[in-house]
């Protein structure tokens, strides 16, 4: 019991963060709501946006994402990712969970909200370039490197293993829904979304903002001091799947065989919590049923 309880405080704690206030009644909207989905349920993408491995590539597809300097310029002056960092990461999460598990009358209506708010997003960036959240580009980007992450994480710390046919299976998943924000053309394989990443390699700088951002993000999160250490966790196992030219840059740690050992052990532990806080405590048997003497026989007869 003391077990049930404290997975059901912690899930609750995790689900709060995450989902914010409006969670409960969202959650029930997005499983309960009638009509057809977008994706079935042995999609792929029901597999990877589903896992609690999702937090490491959340934390990773951030990183990532802020070495476009023109991306991390939209984000830095309209997102409040500082100011308001759970409100940020509550509007990604619904985002995600109604596109993937909703109806697919509410997944269309979030996107075309999502896209009214793109259209107004527009500035200049420090080194005095314009940029527009709308940009096709730039989206393509976002895109990229959040499909990268999550796949990347899945396969690291995913309970259930994903086969090449459902990787691929996956990045064409999330292709459906790129389409409907905006990116041209995005990749249907991994193949091709390891290209489309490469491409933007010249464009991408650690720029004084990205750097701030990484030490933002890895070592002063707004959390209250008992939920350091696992985020710390947590950190290490984004960053622990950084690609290597992306360290310096990003003035982030570079051990290779730490990575490999200690912060994949640490990876696979946080993840694992994670999975258990958030998934359902067993059934309790009914005092009235008699126990079972694990040979499928009923005590006493």
């Amino acid at each position: 019991m003391l077990v049930d309880d404290l997975r059901s405080r912690l899930g609750a704690m995790l689900f709060a963060r995450v989902a914010g206030a409006e969670g409960a009644a969202r959650r029930a909207r997005i499983h309960d709501a009638p009509g057809p989905r977008w994706f079935a349920p042995d999609r792929p993408i029901r597999t990877v946006h589903g896992d609690a491995s999702m937090f490491v590539g959340g934390l990773r597809a951030l990183l990532l994402q802020s070495l476009h300097p023109l991306a991390m310029a939209g984000v830095a002056g309209h997102s409040g990712y500082r100011g308001d960092p759970w409100g940020r990461l509550q509007r990604t999460s619904y985002f995600l969970a109604v596109t993937t598990f909703g109806a697919a009358t509410d997944a269309a209506d979030t996107v075309a909200h999502i896209r009214a708010v793109h259209e107004r997003v527009r500035g200049r960036a420090p080194d005095g370039r314009s940029y527009s959240a709308s940009d096709p580009h730039l989206l393509r980007w976002v895109h990229l490197a959040e499909i990268d992450s999550f796949l990347r994480a899945h396969r690291r710390y995913g309970a259930v293993a994903l086969d090449d046919a459902a990787c691929d299976g996956y990045v064409g998943d999330a292709a459906v829904v790129a389409r409907e924000v905006g990116v041209p053309e995005p990749p249907v394989t991994v193949a091709e979304l390891a290209a489309q990443l490469d491409a933007y390699r010249p464009e991408l700088q650690g720029t004084p903002e990205a750097r701030s951002t990484a030490r933002f993000l890895l070592l002063h999160p707004p959390l209250p001091l008992a939920a350091r250490a696992p985020y710390a966790l947590l950190a290490s196992a984004a960053v622990g799947m950084m690609p290597r030219w992306t360290r310096r840059p990003l003035g982030l740690p570079d051990l290779p065989l730490l990575d490999a050992t200690g912060v994949r052990l640490a990876g696979h532990a946080v993840t694992g919590a994670i999975r258990w806080a958030m998934s359902p405590a067993p059934p309790t048997p009914s005092p009235a049923t008699p126990a079972s003497d694990g040979a499928g026989r009923r005590s006493g007869s």
